[in-house]
C-alpha cells in the first residue's frame, strides 16, 4: 500500500524532490533586492554570455561547469542572499535548486536577462 501511495504522489509532482526551495521574482523585484547591502548578484551563465552583457556588479559563475558547487562554496557567503540570473531563466532556476540544497537563500529571476533587457533595464559588458 505504502508503494502505491508513493507512485500516486510521484504522479503527481507533490514529492519533495519537485518542490523548489528558492524564491522567484519578477524584473521589478529583482531590481530592488539586488540593491540591498546583503545581496550577491549572480550570472550563472557562461564566461562567453557574461561578456556580451551582464548586470553591474554580477559575479559570474558557470552552472554548467563541473566545479559549479565548489566555485560557488569558494566565493559566496551563505549569511547573504543569492540573487541569481541566467539568460531565460531556466538555468538560473536549477543553480538555485543546488545552491538552496547547500544552505545558501536564492532568488531567482523569472526571464533571466531576456525579460531584463525587455523590461529596459541595463546591462554593461566587460568593455563599459
Amino acid at each position: 500500500m505504502k508503494k502505491l501511495f508513493l507512485a500516486f504522489m510521484t504522479l503527481l509532482g507533490l514529492t519533495a524532490c519537485g518542490q523548489e526551495n528558492f524564491e522567484n521574482v519578477d524584473v521589478a523585484g529583482f531590481d530592488s533586492l539586488r540593491q540591498e547591502p546583503n545581496v550577491i548578484v549572480l550570472d550563472v551563465r557562461t564566461a562567453e554570455e557574461y561578456a556580451e552583457g551582464h548586470l553591474a556588479g554580477a559575479l559570474n559563475i558557470d552552472q554548467g561547469e563541473d566545479d559549479f558547487e565548489a566555485k560557488a562554496k569558494a566565493t559566496l557567503e551563505k549569511e547573504k542572499t543569492i540573487a541569481v540570473y541566467c539568460r531565460s531563466g531556466r538555468r538560473s532556476a536549477s543553480a538555485s535548486n543546488r545552491l538552496a540544497a547547500e544552505g545558501y537563500k536564492c532568488v531567482n529571476l523569472k526571464g533571466g536577462i531576456i525579460a531584463w533587457k525587455d523590461a529596459g533595464k541595463p546591462v554593461v559588458t566587460d568593455n563599459n
